[in-house]
């Protein structure tokens, strides 16, 4: 079943210097509990269709559809994870856990039980009462993502969350998260500058064109196993290497 649907999506800016085309045309779908990974040249708009599929820009043209209904809005069925964890350092973990449903009027004795079976279930229980600073830069971003999908979003949406983290705790930290991921079952799109990353996380490979960006191609990701299995299967330097000739092109 498709969760999710881009179909033929355009979006262009207006500005007191004229129209600047951001989309030219995206199309591209993800099944349910399914990890897309979204590549392109910088400023080609990978973040601008996260914010499409999120409801906060209006497409041009063409239309996003979300578990069968049209995204017209932000609503509680799409969560949204940025680069930066974006914690509040004055709350506790599990005050920030919260913080989510109490924003959109949510937080029910049920919704404050998931969240705080999240934590125990994630192996942050114990720092429930802990402030930010007190945890490690990779605690932190498990505690954004449990904060995240603490409201049971039907979409998650990724803008490089791993970006700001050095290289081994990237990956510590990258098979950490997508371990939670697939194991609530959460459709996913991931947008990163990262081909391998995006080859080691995801289930298939959206590569788009230069702006206005466009689908230039779609790669199945035939790789199994956690991200570092995946870094190290024989297989990898191929894909990588195709995606980076799209890229090229």
């Amino acid at each position: 079943m498709e969760m999710l649907t881009l179909d033929d999506v355009y979006l262009s800016y207006h500005t007191k210097s004229g129209e600047t085309e951001a989309l030219g045309g995206i199309s591209f779908s993800a099944k349910s509990g399914e990890f897309i990974s979204l590549v392109g040249p910088s400023g080609c708009g990978k973040t601008t269709v996260l914010s499409v599929i999120a409801g906060l820009l209006k497409p041009t043209s063409g239309s996003v559809i979300l578990d069968g209904k049209t995204v017209s809005a932000p609503s509680g069925n799409v969560g949204y994870m940025l680069q930066k964890d974006t914690l509040f350092e004055w709350l506790s973990i599990e005050k920030n856990v919260q913080l989510g449903l109490k924003v959109r009027k949510m937080l029910t004795p049920e919704n404050k039980a998931y969240a705080h079976s999240l934590l125990e279930k994630y192996g942050l229980k114990e720092f429930a009462h802990s402030l930010p600073a007190q945890l490690s830069g990779g605690m932190r971003q498990r505690v954004a993502l449990i904060r995240t999908l603490a409201f049971r979003p039907k979409v998650l949406l990724l803008d490089e969350p791993f970006s700001a983290l050095d290289y081994q705790t990237r990956l510590d930290v990258a098979t950490s998260v997508t371990g939670i991921i697939r194991e609530e079952g959460v459709t996913t799109v991931l947008v990163t500058h990262d081909v391998t990353e995006a080859c080691s996380l995801g289930d298939r490979v959206v590569v788009l064109s230069p702006r206005p960006a466009k689908v230039r191609k779609v790669l199945d990701v035939p790789l199994k196993g956690d991200p570092e299995e995946r870094r190290n299967d024989t297989r990898m330097n191929c894909l990588v290497s195709e995606i980076w000739k799209e890229l090229k092109t």
